[in-house]
């Protein structure tokens, strides 16, 4: 029986299915789980201290349920099976080698240099900031990926590399621009941390491992056993909805715990979410036009760009409260992150498939004028 596509991640050259009617509308229930989120936190602050009491050490249980099954779905759909085909195409390694340097040199310093443009007088959201630029994105990833209808297989090899390049790098990063950088920007601004790397490899394990051989075991198992067409064309479907629902419910929850501070402090959150929008922009955009002139396809390119433009969030705030306290500034910079990722981000879901339908044709390939421009 020939393999057929899951919802939202069609193979190269083939037509996605329409969108159901949780995907048509996703905007519309992102904004409303955000006003959601910010009424409970607002007005029912017991709702607020409940969820704060359902964690272990910096780990919010109730957040990371929520994101534990909103990325089982899409790593379930992942072609486990093909990934040697993938690592073997001609532009493989143009592909990974951009990927990596977009990640682990342009995106950390331009997070470093927005912070410190932004927010010069005022250290601790600077640090929030710079935390969450080190922080490569490994879960929602999956999700925006999945909605602009990217390369799924791709994308599962991009967050596994990050997940491993963070383990490595997060902790030195950390303390060379937070502490070494940022006192030959400004003498006496520089701030010591200290961050294991086993803090990091916690939170990584959590965030990405659970739902990573949660998915390779449903793959492995149901696939061979109920076929490719009640797989892709049944059980995908139906598990994309709990990776939307559990998205929706990721996000009441992280609005609702910080739902007291956006209307306290709403022009502090203003000056956080500046330089935040900024970094998402031109993440974004800048590694869509590098994949572009480098003639990637459609599906490895939006792959790319969300994980280029998308952060970490859980392991950046996970390290600030660890390290900062949850009632500092940090760790308030940090949760922001998030705040401004997911509005922005469904924002660019949806400039990306507006770029397929422009710059690129039935194929997947960009059209000679597009990567000429």
């Amino acid at each position: 029986m020939k393999e057929t596509a899951g919802e939202n991640c069609p193979p190269p050259g083939v037509a996605p299915k329409k969108l159901s009617f949780l995907n048509r509308y996703l905007t519309i229930w992102i904004f409303a789980a955000m006003a959601l989120g910010i009424a409970l936190g607002v007005f029912l602050p017991g709702v607020t201290s409940y969820l704060n009491s359902l964690s272990i050490g910096t780990t919010s249980i109730p957040i990371a349920i929520g994101l534990i099954l909103m990325m089982y779905p899409p790593l379930a759909k992942v072609r486990y099976e093909e990934l040697g085909k993938l690592t073997r195409m001609p532009e493989s390694k143009a592909m990974f080698s951009t990927s990596l340097f977009l990640n682990y040199v342009v995106g950390p310093l331009l997070m470093f240099a927005l912070a410190w443009i932004f927010l010069p007088d005022l250290p601790e959201y600077r640090i929030g900031l710079i935390l969450t630029g080190v922080a490569r994105c490994i879960a929602m990833v999956l999700v925006w990926n999945q909605l602009a209808e990217g390369d799924c297989e791709y994308a599962a090899i991009l967050v596994a590399l990050n997940s491993i390049f963070q383990i490595i790098l997060y902790s030195f990063y950390a303390y060379f621009l937070i502490t070494i950088l940022s006192d030959v920007v400004a003498p006496g601004s520089g701030i010591a941390v200290n961050i294991s790397i086993a803090s990091v490899a916690v939170s990584v394990l959590i965030y990405l491992g659970i739902p990573f051989l949660a998915g390779i075991v449903t793959r492995y198992t149901l696939f061979p056993r109920k076929g490719a067409d009640w797989y892709d064309n049944k059980l995908m479907p139906k598990l994309s909805k709990v990776s939307l629902l559990a998205l929706l419910f990721t996000i009441v929850v992280m609005f609702s715990l910080q739902g007291e501070n956006i209307v306290r402090l709403p022009l502090d959150v203003v000056r956080i979410a500046i330089p935040l929008l900024f970094y998402f922009l031109i993440m974004f955009l800048l590694s869509f036009g590098v994949s572009m002139r480098l003639k990637f396809d459609y599906p490895h390119t939006a792959a790319q760009s969300f994980t280029a433009a998308s952060n970490n969030f859980e392991l950046a705030i996970a390290i600030a409260v660890g390290v900062f306290g949850i009632g500092s500034g940090v760790a308030l910079a940090a949760v922001i992150g998030p705040l401004v990722e997911v509005p922005v981000l469904i924002s660019l879901v949806n400039l990306a498939l507006y770029f397929r339908k422009r710059y690129y044709g039935v194929d997947g390939k960009v059209k000679a004028a597009a990567s000429e421009a």
